[in-house]
């Protein structure tokens, strides 16, 4: 007798709003659906009502966690527009900021993964290693998250001589946590046991739904906008895709880890190869035209594309984040599983529903006018309303 087990969209192991509806028979997931939508802000919308600065803080607010992707990716996509020259110094910055995010971002992601399991031991030393992190991104930018960094033509503030020190010093301090996270995870029978052969997404399928990110790397694809698209300082750093070959959760697991010790060794060469100069090119306009910005994100590409008139706000700004991609990938590996197997599968791939929601417009046929904010919030207080008076 098959049946439907909801995950979400409030669930303990969930921290954003997302409804998985999985049809089970026994403990076997026989199907699963994803509805998206309660976390869609317009922020698309919202872009072009406010100028090209303000939007490298809207954009910012899409995620706490990739909150130097996004602006990233727009500021680059601004930047092609207009034909902006970034000073190198700049470039080497963002790649300092973004690295930082990346390991923010997968240590958090670690930690998530502990408590998922019930592992709270790797819960707590994967965010406490985490912590410097935060706090080393602080005092280069004033934020442990949102940073504002980026800007239209490089970056708003520059690395002062006395930061240099404290940033390597967290960085030796990181690398040793780093290892015994690594042996922690890779040879404690238990996590093995719940994430080995769990969720296999083998690289036809990769490549077939398109997945990014570790998603990807963890089944074999070596795929990585640093690589790929150069951008920021990444052309001048000497790094490898990470990748892993079994593509189950363990796999996804590892490729992070790595790119953890990635990251250290990417940020000790950007320091190292730093020029000095400015560190933002004047801009005084932005003129008619259409550009692109990538980056890669803790969780895979980040694709921003901006169209301008010549006036001072774009006229049209398509996002499209890693997790709009991955999520659907659970349809090749929930299904399958055991359910109690199924929760880890979908937090595997690290998904950022906030990143992942869309602005929608809902038709109501020829003979009913389109629905505005307004109309939706009326009726959203009329039906609650009206529950009220049923269960009164």
């Amino acid at each position: 007798m098959k049946s439907v087990i909801p995950i979400g969209p409030f669930h303990p192991l969930q921290e954003e709003p997302e409804l998985f509806l999985l049809e089970v028979e026994g403990e076997k997931v026989k199907g699963i659906e994803v509805r998206l939508g309660y976390n869609h802000r317009g922020i698309e919308k919202l872009c072009q009502a406010r100028t090209f600065e303000q939007d490298t803080f809207l954009v910012e607010r899409i995620c706490g966690i990739c909150s130097n992707s996004h602006p990233l990716a727009y500021v680059q996509a601004v930047e092609e527009i207009a034909s902006i020259e970034v000073p190198e110094r700049a470039r080497f910055l963002r790649a300092v900021i973004a690295e930082l995010e990346r390991l923010h971002s997968h240590l958090l992601w670690l930690g998530l993964c502990g408590h998922f399991l019930g592992y709270n031991t790797l819960w707590m030393w994967a965010w406490k290693a985490r912590e410097p992190v935060l706090e080393i991104l602080e005092l280069l930018s004033g934020n442990r998250n949102h940073y504002g960094m980026m800007k239209i033509g490089g970056v708003r503030r520059d690395l002062g001589k006395e930061k240099v020190a404290p940033l390597l010093k967290v960085l030796d301090q990181l690398e040793p946590e780093l290892e015994k996270l690594s042996a922690l995870v890779l040879e404690d029978p238990v996590i093995r046991l719940r994430l080995k052969g769990i969720g296999v997404f083998t690289k036809e399928a990769a490549q077939s739904y398109g997945a990014l990110g570790p998603t990807a790397r963890a089944s074999g694809v070596a795929i990585d906008v640093r690589k790929d698209h150069p951008y920021a300082a990444y052309e001048q750093l000497d790094f490898k895709i990470v990748v892993e070959e079994d593509g189950d959760a363990l796999a996804r697991t590892r490729v992070r880890l790595r790119e953890c010790g990635q990251s250290v060794g990417l940020i000790r060469q950007a320091l190292a190869k730093m020029p000095e100069g400015e560190v933002e090119t004047a801009v005084k306009e932005i003129p008619a035209g259409e550009g692109i910005g990538l980056a890669e994100a803790p969780r895979g590409e980040v694709f921003h594309y901006v169209r301008a008139d010549g006036s001072n706000r774009p006229v049209r700004h398509k996002i499209r984040p890693p997790s709009f991609m991955n999520l659907p990938t659970c349809q090749a590996t929930v299904i399958g599983a055991e359910l109690a197997d199924a929760a880890i599968i979908l937090a595997a791939i690290d998904p950022c529903y906030c990143c992942a929601e869309r602005m929608a417009t809902v038709e109501r046929g020829k003979d009913k006018p389109r629905l505005t904010g307004e109309d939706l919030i009326r009726l959203s207080r009329e039906k609650t309303a009206r529950i009220k008076k049923e269960l009164a």
